[in-house]
């Protein structure tokens, strides 16, 4: 399965180094921010499934971070633990107020944040807020975003794609694969988006097609540095034999032989 991704926005480097080594040994893959306009920032482009948040930073504090983060379509969705050294009640009823899911305080003990860290993200799933492969808003997510956006004097773009071939993929390589293929997906999509949409964009996951809503009235770009990229990785998903002749081949040697190429970003709907 693809790791789970974690960012920390911490301007104490014993402390974030400590979480960095710490996640990574669990196998997350963890990014690091040390100011809070980078984390805001590296939220929008690197897509973490929770960000730990530190309250005291160096330019904003975490309060406003986790502020400017609810925001942001893009990255609303994603759960916020912070970890702060101050442990009035005030301080954590303010940082609930704005959205956080989890309040820690220093010194605190890793493994009950890891531990902390594994419910969030559980429930995120549980309640089909979060696509369990990548993290990206699903379901009722999706559904509410799209109403939120129809009731607004704003247009926007709304484009669907899907892995063509990706089913077949999995009845050979089986689901496991098929988990891998979909989170490189995403990673390809997210990177995308934060490069030539706009802020307030929105990237959803359901069943196995993507669906983005963008403030860019011609997706041709987007859509087209998604299908250049994913079509550069993807073959490193197929065995060597299955790269060469350019696809899957179907019950060889029989009068139903069949090629399936290899899969390629598709587009399912679009429409503004």
């Amino acid at each position: 399965m693809p790791n789970k991704r974690l960012l920390v926005i911490e301007d104490d480097y014993d402390v974030a180094e400590m979480l960095v080594m710490y996640f990574t040994s669990h196998q997350y893959e963890v990014f690091h921010a040390d100011s809070g306009l980078v984390g805001v920032e590296m939220a929008r482009t690197k897509y973490p499934q929770l960000i730990m948040l530190d309250v005291m930073m160096p330019d904003i504090d975490g309060y406003e971070v986790c502020n400017r983060i609810r925001q942001a379509t893009l990255t609303k969705y994603i759960p916020i633990i912070f970890l702060t050294q101050r442990d009035e009640r005030a301080n954590k009823v303010k940082g609930l107020e704005l959205g956080a899911d989890d309040y820690i305080t220093k010194p605190f003990d890793v493994d009950e944040l890891r531990l902390r860290v594994q419910g969030a993200i559980r429930r995120a799933t549980r309640e089909n807020l979060h696509e369990a492969r990548t993290g990206l808003p699903t379901g009722q997510l999706v559904t509410e975003e799209l109403e939120r956006r129809g009731y607004l004097d704003k247009p926007f773009s709304e484009l669907h794609l899907g892995l063509e071939g990706f089913k077949t993929y999995c009845d050979v390589y089986g689901f496991l694969a098929g988990n891998e293929v979909i989170a490189h997906a995403a990673k390809i999509v997210q990177q995308v988006v934060s490069e030539l949409g706009t802020t307030d964009d929105f990237i959803g996951l359901i069943d196995d097609h993507f669906i983005l809503l963008t403030g860019t009235r011609d997706t041709t770009e987007i859509e087209e540095k998604i299908r250049q990229k994913f079509a550069e990785g993807i073959k490193a998903f197929y065995s060597f034999a299955d790269v060469d002749r350019g696809g899957l081949l179907l019950e060889p040697g029989t009068e139903r032989e069949k090629l399936v190429p290899i899969m390629v970003v598709n587009s399912l709907q679009a429409s503004v």
